[in-house]
């Protein structure tokens, strides 16, 4: 199984960054929530365990499991909706001894099993009957995520098997066809949210919806992003400082609801400030890059879609955190990768990483440049 891997591959950059990044991210929660530090310097631990585990297990192997994991995926989204534990008016997470969200593991599971898929149908990625297999399995389990109701991961979980199908190969014609009817579609979709009494979205993705388009007129469900505006605004450029007791800090007020979370980069922007908040997002963008240059350089189409399907995960649900915290897109519940407090969260992305390092460790020779 080792004959394959050339230890010269193994991308020591993208390990540093991404640790590094843990370790703003579990510093942040200290200030933001010191109860929840501990867990989450805990669950690095078990990230890096579980990180290094996966780059020596042949990614070649663990496609064999596709359908496993598959199936896996439906059976814990499923049990999930039967006896989930319900927070915040959502069901996403089941307790087996341990309190964890099937949904976090889903995205990495799916990601593996569209690999396979995609690789074993690389050459008929433009066929009906192709396309239609795809849409059905892609789905089954975006429509049981839906109902937890999840949207926003629902939404990333899209977007990868998108990208992913897109890498693949898939008919720039199809693509255009596709982008041609969203954007419209999308558009109409805003007015009609934005109408009084909207009946398409559950009440409170309405509410948000609204609240973003018009914070003035719905201040209760506009607070908490206005108020993490506000927060970034104040650390100015080198920001307040970790752990400060300030009398103007809006996290110290507690006008972030659970900051430790979702809003964790306003934490950031406020305590660390404009060099800080720069810091994170290049870290991001460096961990992200580093990703698609592993799959520029992997031995197959499968190795390659799996880097692309987690660079997508860790990059576009970063941009959508950020942009929310920042209130350029409607609050949508998602956490930062790497930062955000959530044990589930943070060890199934280091599970992502290490599958990463699998793909460069057995990389073909090239240049390595991106494009």
């Amino acid at each position: 199984m080792f004959h394959n891997y050339k230890l010269k591959n193994l991308d020591l950059k993208l390990i540093i960054a991404v640790i590094a990044l843990t370790i703003i991210g579990i510093l942040v929660i200290g200030s933001a929530n010191e109860s929840n530090q501990q867990k989450q310097i805990l669950g690095m631990i078990l990230g890096i365990f579980v990180m290094t585990a996966m780059a020596i297990i042949d990614y070649d192997f663990l496609l064999h499991f596709h359908w496993l994991f598959y199936v896996l995926v439906l059976g814990l989204l499923a049990s999930v909706l039967l006896f989930g534990d319900e927070s915040g008016g959502a069901t996403r997470w089941i307790d087996v001894g341990i309190r964890f969200q099937p949904s976090e593991l889903a995205k990495i599971l799916l990601i593996l099993f569209f690999s396979w898929f995609f690789m074993m149908h690389e050459e008929e990625i433009n066929k009906t009957k192709i396309i239609f297999i795809t849409l059905v399995l892609s789905a089954i389990p975006l429509f049981l995520i839906e109902k937890e109701p999840d949207l926003s991961t629902t939404i990333v979980t899209m977007m990868i098997i998108c990208v992913m199908i897109f890498v693949t190969g898939i008919s720039y014609k199809l693509v255009g066809i596709v982008v041609g009817v969203s954007v419209p579609s999308l558009i109409i979709l805003l007015v009609l949210i934005s109408q009084e009494g909207q009946t398409i979205l559950d009440e409170y993705q309405g509410l948000r919806i609204l609240a973003w388009l018009k914070p003035e007129e719905y201040p209760s469900s506009s607070y908490q992003q206005q108020n993490s505006i506000m927060a970034i605004g104040s650390g100015q450029l080198m920001g307040k400082g970790l752990g400060n007791e300030a009398f103007d800090s809006v996290k110290n007020g507690n006008y972030i609801s659970e900051p430790h979370t979702d809003f964790i980069f306003a934490v950031a922007g406020e305590e660390l400030g404009f060099i800080g908040s720069a810091l994170i997002i290049a870290l991001i963008f460096f961990i992200t890059i580093e990703i698609l240059l592993i799959a520029k350089r992997a031995k197959d189409i499968a190795g390659k879609l799996i880097c692309v399907g987690i660079a997508t995960l860790i990059g576009f649900q970063s941009f959508v955190n950020i942009c929310v915290v920042t209130g350029l897109m409607p609050n949508t519940g998602l956490p930062l990768p790497f930062v955000s407090y959530g044990l589930t969260s943070l060890v199934t992305i280091y599970f992502g990483v290490g599958i990463v390092l699998n793909v460069g460790l057995q990389s073909k020779n090239n240049n390595g440049r991106l494009f």
